[in-house]
């Protein structure tokens, strides 16, 4: 007897788990194909946010300390896209120092990266750091540009 249940037990989970694979393919198929070189657009809605957060001394300290722990080992520390993680994983990011690379993106579109990750960029900063905060790295992200920019400049 326990063995016929242990059996009926054993033929219910598999068919379960069929059942659970199943939905999840039928979900996978509705959502349309992305490659891995090509992340899903950005929202609409997210792209067009405004920056609400002006750049300050303390805004831009707070953004550079949370930058170099979970940014800079990708993105460089200058934001130059040549981070030692970036390298070893063979990843070609965006130069942020360079101006005509930073100004095809809008506050919305970068804020919206910080928070959730891009590609290969696996979860962001999410929920669990403050707007405020987020929004300091877009800053932050765009003084990258500026500063290549000013160098650049002819006296």
């Amino acid at each position: 007897m326990r063995r016929t249940l242990s059996f009926l037990g054993v033929i219910l989970l598999v068919g379960l788990g069929g059942a659970v694979a199943q939905t999840q393919d039928a979900k996978d198929k509705s959502k349309p194909a992305q490659s891995a070189d090509q992340p899903a657009p950005v929202p609409q809605q997210d792209a067009e946010k405004k920056n609400p957060v002006k750049p300050s001394a303390d805004g831009m300290a707070e953004a550079k300390k949370l930058y170099g722990y979970h940014c800079a080992m990708c993105h460089g520390k200058n934001g130059d896209g040549k981070g030692e993680l970036a390298e070893q994983m063979k990843l070609e990011l965006n130069d942020w120092r360079d101006p005509a690379t930073i100004s095809k993106y809008t506050d919305g579109t970068l804020f919206y990266v910080v928070t959730n990750g891009r590609g290969k960029m696996v979860g962001g900063e999410g929920e669990g750091v403050k707007p405020e905060l987020r929004w300091n790295l877009v800053n932050l992200v765009r003084s990258f540009g500026k500063k290549a920019d000013e160098g650049t400049k002819q006296p």
